[in-house]
């Protein structure tokens, strides 16, 4: 079996020069709580001893080594003589209604997650992740999966997937759906889960020049859209959202309804594109008409909209404003409703645009988002304005955007200039 040195030296995690220190941190537990295995109340009361003898970094450096020694244990079945390292089991006053097999454990998934109104892509996405849960714990029977299952899963995407901490997080927060809606199982907390790592990423931001370059091999409705995404900070998504109820001309803004984290918010909308949104609004307009004439079932509509306002998906304010040319049928209903574009429609000819244009960084649709808010910095704006126009819940978010403007309200300029 592989001893825990050499899982540390397997796993590309730890540097060679930091893996002794490693081994010491899990000697000293060891011998300190006389325990092999790693309980997340005896972790924690061990990391809070060391406080008062050893500086912040060397504790968090514990801490690391901790999670990485429970989950090595946990992936070379070391863990079943572990009882007495569990927390006490909570007192359960009913019995766990659990469903017998995966089969109809996935069909009730399906069940709450609309029955509660999450969107298709949040149901898919999380399906997938259990999916993936379901094969790593090689089927075990649902009433057996615990809250170890869980943590076991979200280490092995770190340490042996090596995935982003935001797909950790995407994981994580579909079993937690999965666990406290179905398998009634609390999950306390995860000290003991070796997080993934949080590389520091800039952003890529795109120049005026490179902007008006790809632009021009963008043509009618492609051009339309990416430069409101570029005018207005929007996400894709946003984009292919917006109805026509939600363009103000009068105010010059555009209202982003339940964007990223269900929020609306309001953004600019970009005077130079007035009189062409308007154009293609007519054409829209056209589409929508040949639509009533035939009698389609409109467009759909989320949450519970549709029964409050039974018309709604037929009228004209909660058209698309960029609907598709051809009917789709919804995967829920099986009803023929005309849908927005599909994204990936307007990711191909901004990709196909960037190749052309002989801009050479690795820009994407999104990246019109990031030169947005860069460029607002660059131009001297407020931070919480722009915080507010990006929709974002923390201002830390937005400040990433500091690091890759190039001039900003300070008018810093770099002391080779002057030689």
């Amino acid at each position: 079996m592989q001893s825990f040195a050499e899982f540390l030296g397997s796993t590309g995690r730890i540097e060679i020069r930091r893996q002794p220190a490693f081994l010491r941190w899990v000697k000293i537990y060891r011998a300190q709580t006389k325990r092999d295995g790693i309980n997340s109340q005896v972790m924690n009361d061990f990391l809070l001893s060391l406080g008062s003898e050893y500086p912040p970094w060397e504790v968090r450096q514990a801490r690391q080594a901790l999670q990485l020694y429970c989950y090595y244990r946990a992936r070379n079945g070391l863990t079943r003589g572990d009882s007495r390292d569990a927390p006490p089991a909570e007192k359960i006053s009913h019995p766990r209604i659990v469903p017998l097999s995966w089969d109809i454990l996935e069909e009730e998934f399906i069940r709450i997650v609309r029955l509660k109104h999450l969107s298709h892509k949040t149901e898919k996405s999380y399906l997938s992740w259990i999916l993936r849960f379901k094969s790593y714990v090689r089927l075990k029977p649902c009433a057996s999966l615990s809250e170890q299952d869980l943590k076991n899963f979200l280490s092995f995407l770190a340490v042996d997937r090596k995935v982003s901490a935001a797909t950790q997080r995407l994981a994580f927060n579909a079993l937690l759906f999965l666990y406290r809606n179905i398998l009634s199982v609390t999950i306390s907390e995860l000290a003991t889960v070796v997080p993934s790592r949080v590389p520091r990423r800039l952003p890529v931001v795109l120049t005026g020049d490179e902007i008006r370059k790809i632009f021009e091999g963008l043509n009618g409705t492609f051009r339309l859209m990416a430069a409101l995404i570029y005018g207005g900070g929007l996400r894709l998504q946003e984009c292919l959202s917006l109805r026509v109820k939600d363009v103000d001309f009068g105010r010059g803004c555009l209202t982003i309804r339940a964007g990223k984290g269900g929020k609306d918010r309001e953004t600019v909308l970009p005077e130079s594109l007035v009189g062409e949104l308007k154009l293609h609004l007519i054409k829209v307009k056209d589409l929508y008409d040949r639509d009533r004439r035939k009698g389609m079932p409109g467009v759909p509509l989320s949450g519970a909209l549709e029964s409050k306002y039974a018309s709604a998906s037929r009228e004209w304010s909660w058209f698309w404003v960029f609907p598709s040319k051809s009917l789709s049928i919804d995967p829920r209903t099986r009803a023929v409703l005309r849908y927005h574009l599909y994204p990936t429609t307007l990711q191909k000819a901004f990709r196909d645009a960037v190749r052309t244009s002989g801009v050479t960084k690795q820009a994407t649709i999104h990246t019109l988002r990031h030169s947005f808010a860069t460029h607002l910095i660059e131009k001297g704006y407020d931070i919480r304005t722009i915080q507010e126009l990006l929709g974002h819940s923390d201002v830390s978010t937005t400040m990433i955007y500091t690091h890759v403007a190039t001039r900003n309200k300070l008018g810093v300029a770099s002391p080779a200039d002057s030689l």
